[in-house]
Parts: C-alpha cells; structure tokens; sequence
C-alpha cells in the first residue's frame, strides 16, 4: 500500500505541496491514455482543459459527458491512503478535473487559488494532480508558490473576461511574488499534492506536446459542501453545478454530519 512518508509530509505542511515517492504503475498509466482518448471523443465540443466533474459516468449534467475510469482513478485505496496522511482517516471524494492542454495553444491556467472557487466550509481541501503525460516547463506544467497557504487567506481574484484561459479568475497584483515560483515537472503517472490555499497556475502550452494531467479533489468530513453557496459568484469561467454535484466518502465516516452523500447519485 502506498503510503506518504514523513519527510513528504513534512513538505506538504510547510511548503503547502509535495511529489510523493508513489507513482501510477505504467500499466495504470496506459489504461488510463485510453480512457483520456475516449473521453475526449466523447466530448468534440467541450474545451480540453474544461473537463469538469470528469468522473461521473454518462452526462454529469456540467456540460461533459464522464467516464467511470476517473471515478476507478480517484477512489484507488492507494491514492485515498496518500490523501489520509494530510487530511485524516474521513474523507470525501467531490471533484475530478481533467485538464488537457493541447499543443501549441493549450490555454493558460491564471495564478488562482483553489479555495476562492469551491463551496467548502471550514475550507479544506487536498488535490492530487496525477499526471497522464510528461508536463515539463515547455508545456505548460502546474507552478505554485511555496508556503503561500501558510495563514490560511484568501486573496483578492480579478475576474478576466477572456475565452483563452483555463479560469476566469486572476490573483490581483501584489499578492505573491512570482519569482519564488516553482515548476512541478512529472513523468506520466507522477503526481503531485496541493493545499486549497496554495497560489498555483500554469503556462500556455506553446510546445508541440500536448500535455494532460487529472485533478482529483478530496475534503476531510469535519468540511461540509455547502450546495447553496456560489462562490466567485459563478464567474468561473466554468459551467459547474455544485447544488447536484455528486459526493463519495472513500474512507470513514462524515463526522460533519451534514454532507448529502445521495445528491446526484443515479439510481
């Protein structure tokens, strides 16, 4: 079973990210390029880096018909056991984003932090970025700025009307200093761990290799997701339904509570 080692946890809680020794088996890797082919086939008119709620099979009603490969993807005990050693024992699976950039014009993902979009209260959240392909500098790879979620604060986003980015919400100026950024390069079936208050973006994909990786989000129950906020009042630049999003408890019990574990689950 694979398992965060100290040192990593060590990072994770300090630098507010961390690459763990795991990674994907290459034939998991393999397994999953087909299931990305196939999702992309099956969604000709949805931008590749606007795959939301990729995991919930069939149409998930946010524009993208799913795949139940990426739902197998998030709840694997293996990545879920990753996940506990930052987060505890109870937790819940609510989101799945893949992200692919095409080459040469795969769109830039603005510095954002995660916590300003999601209706998760007290916010707390871990990601797993799993890489499907090598993301390098070239490519457009996730940056982030170490230690940026230490204080636990929300900055001030700036919305952008564009139809070139990832997201619509940029960190205002003067929030963090960009030259402290670094780049997370994965060979396929690397993965990486992030904080919800990290500030982290990506480059334009301006190479000639596309580049994909799956976002996975997962919550500790003691958070509750609060289906009737809206935050960043839906400018997005996402067409995201959390009121009827779908929740899984891959590990214990919802200590909350509260959590609706039924909403959106097809009988």
């Amino acid at each position: 079973m694979a398992r965060l080692h100290s040192d990593e946890i060590d990072q994770y809680r300090d630098q507010g990210w961390v690459v763990p020794r795991f990674r994907l088996p290459e034939a998991r890797v393999a397994a999953m390029a087909r299931a990305l082919d196939a999702l992309l086939r099956d969604n000709p008119g949805v931008r590749p880096e606007k795959l939301v709620s990729a995991h919930v099979e069939g149409d998930n009603g946010e524009g993208v018909r799913g795949s139940r490969a990426f739902l197998d993807l998030a709840r694997d005990p293996e990545i879920v056991e990753l996940v506990s050693g930052v987060l505890g024992e109870d937790l819940i699976l609510w989101g799945c984003h893949v992200f692919c950039k095409p080459a040469s014009e795969g769109y830039e993902t603005p510095w954002h932090q995660d916590g300003h979009y999601w209706p998760i209260r007290p916010l707390a959240n871990c990601t797993v970025w799993v890489a499907l392909e090598e993301s390098s500098r070239e490519n457009g790879c996730l940056r982030v700025i170490p230690g940026s979620h230490a204080g636990q604060r929300l900055h001030e986003h700036l919305h952008e009307d564009r139809s070139d980015l990832t997201l619509n919400q940029r960190l205002a100026a003067g929030s963090f200093d960009e030259a402290s950024a670094v780049d997370i390069e994965l060979q396929a079936g690397e993965m990486s761990l992030h904080d919800v208050y990290m500030i982290h973006g990506a480059n334009a994909n301006r190479s000639t290799r596309r580049r994909t990786g799956v976002a996975l989000r997962y919550m500790p129950t003691t958070s509750v997701f609060e289906r009737d906020l809206r935050p960043a009042d839906g400018k997005t630049g996402l067409a995201v339904d959390f009121a009827n999003r779908p929740l899984w408890l891959v590990r214990g019990s919802d200590r909350s509570g509260r959590n609706d574990l039924a909403v959106g689950h097809r009988r």
